[in-house]
């Protein structure tokens, strides 16, 4: 919702299969995901996307509820532009959006 107010066109996906056959028809301009999902993590998804489907243009930015140092680190290792933790703030949801479109 708070992409939406902003102007931001959202396509949301709660299935990690399902977005990876999505990014096959259509590129995104930018990811927005959580570490924690049913079937795969976000960071298995993370790396698929930047070897498997050769999206590393593509801004990959991590929204999760872990706020370990280690889980910052690790997801930006594996391709990750930016980790915000929850809850974040609307302005800083759409500042780091903004940043990196």
């Amino acid at each position: 919702m708070t992409l939406i107010a902003g102007g931001f066109e959202v396509v949301s996906i709660t299935e990690p299969a399902k977005a990876m056959s999505m990014f096959v028809r259509q590129k995104p301009d930018l990811i927005l995901m959580d570490i924690v999902m049913p079937d795969m993590s976000g960071l298995d998804i993370c790396r698929h996307i930047r070897k498997e489907m050769n999206y590393k243009a593509v801004p990959i930015i991590f929204l999760s509820t872990k706020d370990e140092d280690f889980d910052k680190f690790w997801a930006l290792r594996q391709g990750g532009n930016a980790y915000l933790t929850k809850p974040y703030s609307p302005t800083d949801l759409i500042n780091t959006v903004k940043s990196y479109l």
